[in-house]
């Protein structure tokens, strides 16, 4: 049982591994090579980073954990264990935690084919950065680029997130006290949460309001957990962006393929897929978070382009620095609300 919230995350971990799917096939030279040519490639791409960014200099560089698809899963479940937590509540029960976990683990299934990396810091005392090498490797033989400037391509984007929360320790408390404030809404009387929904709908038909899988999320939380999801978007929006624009910004001279990874990437997010794929990805949010990478790069290219890296990093100093809503779509306004 669990003594974690409403899911059993251990359930949840055993049930994902059961039903991912395996990865492609490779001889077991092949797949030692990968595994070793990750963590050798997550190594190098912190001096780039570094270097491009301004972030973490004279940090330690932790080791990466190069997994497969049944290792991912074990890992987000416990990551999401941390950040899910409330030692205030029992939900131990049957009821509670089992079912929960079975649709955990078949999200986190679902989800074991798509990552490539993540960094996690939730856990371990210096977070951990995770690197999914069946889903790297399937990636760069699909779209027939160069392995090993793929893969230290890929490498850069995660290397990006672990500095930018290993320079700014506060970052993920921020996240997880956001994560329990929207938590804070779960007891709300449904009839509200129905009512809320109800008329969000009929805004968006009578006004064309912003619509989607996040826009209607939004429409059901209370005014405290809308203001909680929306300093979760815009972290993840600006997060997601920053690395994009230093994946960018490190160019040919550390990844010689660099413009067409990028150009071949680009297509693949934005290829059509079936209906049932399409309406999984808009019940999982990876669509939101698609248009996450294109948004908040837009908005650190716009920033730095006209302050520089240096001023740019500004915008990691506290909470009361980081961007609103309104501001992505508008970075001068954040250049002069915060840098004067």
């Amino acid at each position: 049982m669990s003594d974690t919230g409403v899911i059993d995350w251990g359930l949840a971990a055993r049930t994902g591994a059961r039903l991912a799917p395996r990865g492609p096939k490779t001889s077991r030279y092949t797949a030692d090579a990968a595994l070793r040519e990750l963590a050798d490639a997550s190594v190098r791409a912190e001096g780039p980073v570094r270097e491009v960014t301004g972030l973490a200099d004279g940090l330690p560089v932790p080791a990466a954990r190069v997994l497969d698809r049944p290792e991912w899963i074990a890992a987000a479940s416990e990551s999401m264990r941390h950040l899910v937590s409330d030692s205030d509540g029992d939900d131990s029960s049957f009821l509670g935690g089992k079912p929960g976990g079975v649709q955990a683990g078949a999200m986190l299934a679902f989800l074991s084919t798509a990552i490539l990396g993540q960094y996690d810091p939730f856990t371990g005392p210096d977070g951990t950065l995770l690197l999914v090498a069946p889903n790297i490797v399937s990636v760069e033989r699909s779209l027939r680029l160069r392995p090993s400037d793929f893969r230290l391509w890929v490498c850069l984007h995660e290397v990006t997130h672990r500095v930018q929360f290993s320079s700014s320790p506060w970052l993920a408390g921020y996240m997880k006290d956001n994560v329990t404030t929207l938590q804070g809404g779960a007891d709300e009387p449904l009839a509200d949460v129905v009512g809320r929904l109800a008329a969000a709908v009929r805004s968006r038909g009578q006004d064309g309001g912003d619509g989607g899988i996040i826009g209607l999320l939004r429409a059901t939380q209370a005014p405290a957990q809308q203001e909680a999801l929306d300093r979760l978007l815009v972290l993840g929006t600006l997060l997601e962006g920053h690395a994009d624009h230093v994946m960018d910004a490190v160019g040919p001279a550390v990844v010689p393929s660099v413009s067409a990874i990028r150009k071949a990437f680009d297509a693949r997010r934005t290829r059509k897929q079936n209906p049932v794929q399409r309406v999984i990805r808009a019940l999982l949010g990876m669509d939101a978070k698609m248009a996450q990478y294109v948004r908040g790069k837009a908005f650190v290219d716009a920033v730095v382009g006209q302050v520089g890296m240096e001023r740019f990093n500004t915008v990691w100093t506290d909470a009361d620095t980081l961007p609103l809503l309104s501001e992505i779509e508008a970075p001068e306004k954040w250049t002069q609300r915060v840098l004067g």
